[in-house]
């Protein structure tokens, strides 16, 4: 009690004092708010009285929403909050384009300039250097990237911003796949389009999604905006819950196993053997894991306090029996953009279109220009010439080829979503060759539906081991490191050193353990925990809370990771 006691004044002092408050309302790169800071928490804290006063009057309540989430954005990105405002005002006025205008044309003419604005901006800021990049090993070039929104504003009012990089702003994949289906929804008429810019702001920008989702659409989040609000007991019960289980994953499970092992690992592939190596490649799958899901939990929470419901992101992945399953219960909110927003505008399961055949033209063509060796053309032309005669030869195999080509490049394309570079086109691509192999592998497997408990076990493992597989590319800096990695498990695997390997990384190898062991617990024992804690008596909050803080605290020392999301 003595330790809690001093932690509690230690937090009171620092909350409270007039530089920490002052603090607060200016911008620090160096410090900028992460649900796994103190000043998150006191931002939090000191806004809750002010939406208390207006909780009741739907309209303020929206307004002062939104405001306090422009000055979050402003404090996780400083002056990237400009961009937020300009994607906010840009679609807000499409939206009213797109649903009162007349002509199917004219609707076309809107959605697709909300589409070209938002992926523009979204390309400058996050592909500039790989579209550089590409351009240069495709014709000998030698490009430069220039900012020219920061050379534009130094000419303008004089400021020195650095022209030679250009920045990735926090959270822009999120919020622009949100604004996009927006407009997509509006001229596909799922929704009406948002009366009030106000309220448009507050969709876009609620502070606990914003930097890293889940992906929200208007659909699901604009009619709460008119709703009154409302928090029973089970509903802070809940809130709380998703709070403090989103700040143990992420700190124990996320961050512990990766300081303690699995950064050192994917820094130094040479440095540890092939069992070292393929351990930190499945703990990086339980760390990127926590580590996201913990965040989104935490947003969950976070938006019941405030009366909102965020849609759920995950449902316990690694509890799959086959990628296709996977893809259903991981980064769901994903997931489903990418299905209803690419893959059936692509044609989906039933024919090709344009869009797809595009698609596969630019891919041919970068690859025919980056190929470093004939064999590359080679594999192109053959597969080229094999799709093409399937076609001519046996028509009916079109509607296979055309569903496998849309789900590759959507996958593709997804992969590219999570950062510019090939690796993660290679991770996209992975999966989406895993899913293809399973849609045949399921009409003839004998243990499709199975219920014997062997065949289940052996179907999840598999499935993690396979999404295991393709991490090395999703974790890994380059491609370069996959092939060291896998260098060392291929020439270097050494099983008499494992014990000894488990003895000095025991901290590693015990909370990965039981992470997974809670992972896969059923589902009817953590429904009972939660039911258990959304009707717990308030004293039960309260310690659960200050028990949690604690063990955040602790865990601190060992040294704060970044959401991994965030880099997206």
């Amino acid at each position: 009690m003595e330790l809690i006691y001093e932690r509690l004044k230690e937090w009171i002092e620092y909350t409270f004092s007039l530089d920490n408050l002052i603090s607060l309302l200016q911008y620090d790169p160096t410090n900028p708010f992460i649900f796994t800071k103190l000043p998150f928490w006191i931002f939090l804290v000191l806004i809750l009285p002010g939406f208390a006063l207006v909780a009741k009057r739907t309209f303020l309540r929206n307004v002062y929403l939104m405001i306090v989430s422009m000055f979050f954005y402003y404090k996780t990105s400083g002056l990237f909050v400009l961009i937020l405002v300009f994607s906010t005002v840009s679609d807000y006025f499409l939206g009213l384009f797109i649903h009162n205008a007349d002509k199917q044309w004219l609707k076309r003419i809107g959605v697709a300039l909300s589409v070209f604005i938002n992926l523009f901006v979204l390309s400058y800021f996050k592909y500039a250097y790989f579209f550089v990049d590409v351009l240069n090993q495709m014709f000998d070039t030698h490009f430069v990237v220039f900012n020219w929104f920061a050379h534009w504003a130094n000419e303008a009012m004089g400021t020195h911003f650095e022209v030679g990089e250009i920045l990735l702003p926090v959270g822009i994949s999120f919020y622009t796949f949100q604004t996009i289906s927006y407009s997509v929804d509006v001229y596909r008429g799922h929704v009406q389009p948002v009366r009030n810019i106000l309220d448009f702001a507050f969709y876009v920008s609620f502070f606990p999604q914003l930097v890293a989702g889940p992906i929200v659409r208007a659909s699901e989040f604009v009619p709460q905006l008119y709703k009154p609000f409302k928090l029973s007991k089970q509903e802070f019960g809940f809130a709380n819950y998703m709070i403090i289980k989103g700040l143990i994953k992420k700190m124990i499970f996320g961050d512990l196993i990766a300081v303690n092992f699995i950064d050192r690992v994917f820094a130094n592939p040479t440095m540890f053997g092939g069992f070292e190596n393929v351990m930190a490649a499945f703990g990086y799958s339980l760390q990127v894991y926590a580590d996201f899901s913990g965040y989104t939990d935490i947003a969950i929470g976070i938006a019941k306090l405030f009366g909102f419901d965020l849609p759920k992101n995950f449902n316990y992945p690694y509890k799959a029996q086959n990628v296709g399953e996977f893809w259903k219960r991981w980064h769901m909110s994903l997931s489903n953009w990418l299905k209803d927003y690419l893959y059936i505008p692509l044609g989906g399961n039933r024919h090709g279109s344009v869009g797809s055949l595009i698609v596969v033209i630019i891919i041919a063509i970068v690859i025919f220009f980056l190929a470093k060796n004939q064999l590359w053309i080679i594999m192109l032309l053959v597969w080229t010439l094999v799709a093409l005669g399937l076609l001519y030869i046996y028509p009916p195999t079109r509607r296979h080829v055309t569903t496998n080509i849309n789900l590759m490049l959507t996958m593709l394309l997804g992969g590219l979503w999570h950062g510019a570079s090939w690796n993660f086109v290679i991770w996209g691509g992975l999966n989406g060759l895993g899913l293809v192999i399973y849609k045949y592998w399921r009409k003839i497997s004998p243990f499709t539906g199975t219920k014997n408990p062997i065949a289940i076990v052996f179907a999840v493992l598999l499935t993690f081991t396979f999404i295991t597989f393709t991490r090395f590319w999703f974790r890994a800096p380059d491609t370069q490191t996959v092939d060291l990695m896998f260098h060392q498990i291929i020439n270097h695997f050494d099983t008499s050193i494992i014990p000894e390997v488990i003895k000095g990384y025991w901290v590693f190898f015990l909370l990965f353990a039981l992470g997974m062991v809670l992972h896969w617990l059923p589902q009817k024992v953590k429904d009972s925990w939660l039911h258990f804690f959304e009707n717990a008596p308030f004293i039960v909050h309260i310690i659960a809370f200050f028990i949690t803080v604690i063990i955040v605290y602790q865990a601190a020392a060992a040294g704060l990771q970044p959401f991994i999301y965030f880099q997206f």
